[in-house]
């Protein structure tokens, strides 16, 4: 009890900035590692073919879907812990943490099982065309191997976050990405695995995680357990985790939607080539918004643990610095990419006709990439309140209610640019929609904080 004593008294005394700091840095460095280690293998095969660039971008939103199952448990079982841990109902926590972690595990095997099953028309769906296709088999069949092992560790993370144990976390993830980093050249070129060698690079990297975090748990570095014994076989308990972790399901899964969409829109205008670009810069946008998401991240448990304990001073606090600190290091990652745009693509790609389409899609996004600080931070403080309705609908914005749309409208007025512009057009209307939501968290807080005080 020592122990979780201690972790309580750090999470609701420690000064606000100096806490989300130390919990977001290893968050963020997760969240860039796991980035890099996804764009490692979109650089590698960049170089080698651009159909193979073509087939890792279809497949690209397949690992995404996956991923979204492990955020949605990991995230509700994490959001769960943090609260509970404010309440100090510690016993309760380890039923969400270890409920969530097998049930991911289970997912991740019926993700395997049936992915296997239908995996040619499952890659044609995903927008391969032409010779893209044989290499998406390739390529999908070991990342659906490796499933459970990709859900296992997202949930892992989230519940060691979610105490406010990032830096465990971090090593994992980092541990594993880096892995990954050294083992594509080694088995793409040097084992002349092409685009096989990168998926079996990724799902060895994927099985590195998963042990160290899970050894974490055995050698008792976190609160939680996940003993089987603490398995929970009634509905409520998984609809609960499911209700707080659906928001993150929803701007995973959209994501996901939305690169098969523009696959599908990019391929008639393109080709191959538009495919490429298109994967490409969603990679580059992918390590942008990972920092943005890991100082969210690193901000929630802070969030859920304080707003539960009642000490809405530090909630709003901390979204402020959350959201200021984020707006101004993602200001100054889009000018620096915007200069530099060329460089960034030419790194991936030397096809002139690849790196032309994707400068100029790179370029639209860098002008409203920074106000997304706006949705991030709206979305994870009302996860982390338990607002389960609006967090959800905050996480629809970016990648659906307005990317679904404009995917189709935009290509079909504007051809090829269409394409380009349309991720940029949804990022600037979620911002505006997401507005009225941070000035109603703001006067939320400071009512709950009068009330306190007029109670007192």
């Amino acid at each position: 009890m020592a122990k979780e004593e201690e972790q309580f008294n750090k999470m609701i005394n420690t000064p606000v900035k100096k806490l989300i700091l130390t919990l977001g840095l290893p968050t963020t460095i997760s969240m860039l590692v796991t980035a890099i280690y996804n764009i490692a293998d979109t650089y590698y095969v960049s170089n080698y073919d651009t159909n193979a660039s073509a087939a890792v971008g279809v497949i690209f939103p397949l690992m995404a879907i996956i991923q979204a199952f492990g955020f949605m448990l990991g995230m509700g079982a994490g959001n769960m812990i943090s609260s509970l841990l404010g309440m100090k109902k510690n016993n309760d926590a380890q039923y969400y943490g270890s409920s969530s972690f097998y049930c991911g595990i289970f997912i991740g095997i019926l993700f395997m099982i049936f992915g296997l099953i239908f995996i040619k028309p499952l890659v044609m769906f995903l927008g391969a065309i032409d010779e893209s296709i044989e290499l998406g088999i390739e390529y999908g069949t070991y990342i659906l191997i490796g499933a459970p092992l990709m859900i296992g560790s997202f949930i892992m993370n989230n519940i060691l976050r979610s105490e406010g144990k990032a830096r465990f976390s971090m090593i994992g993830i980092a541990t594993g990405g880096i892995l990954n980093i050294f083992l594509d050249p080694l088995f793409i070129y040097t084992f002349s695995l092409g685009v096989k060698g990168a998926a079996i690079a990724t799902l060895i990297s994927q099985g590195v995680s998963f042990i160290i975090m899970l050894f974490m748990f055995i050698i008792k570095k976190a609160i939680i357990t996940l003993n089987p014994k603490y398995i929970v076989f009634k509905l409520n308990t998984y609809l609960e985790i499911i209700k707080l972790g659906f928001p993150s399901l929803c701007r995973q899964g959209l994501a996901s939607i939305a690169t098969i969409l523009l696959n599908n829109q990019a391929g008639p205008l393109g080709g191959n080539a538009a495919i490429s670009a298109m994967s490409i810069t969603s990679k580059i946008f992918m390590v942008m918004f990972s920092c943005c998401l890991g100082i969210g991240q690193g901000y929630q448990p802070v969030c859920g643990y304080n707003y539960f304990a009642k000490r809405y001073d530090r909630v709003k606090e901390a979204m402020l610095f959350t959201f200021t600190a984020g707006l101004i290091f993602m200001s100054i990652l889009s000018i620096i990419l915007y200069i530099f745009s060329f460089e960034a693509v030419s790194f991936f790609t030397k096809d002139q006709n690849v790196i032309d389409i994707c400068i100029r899609a790179v370029k639209y996004q860098c002008y409203f990439q920074p106000l997304i600080c706006i949705n991030v931070i709206c979305n994870m403080s009302f996860q982390s309140m338990r607002k389960k309705g609006r967090a959800t609908l905050l996480s629809c914005c970016k990648q659906g209610i307005f990317f679904i749309p404009l995917v189709f409208i935009l290509p079909k007025y504007f051809g090829l640019t269409g394409v380009e512009i349309t991720q940029a057009a949804a990022d600037i209307l979620t911002s505006l929609f997401s507005i009225p939501f941070l000035i109603s968290l703001v006067k939320h807080l400071n009512k709950l904080k009068n009330n306190e005080l007029n109670n007192y």
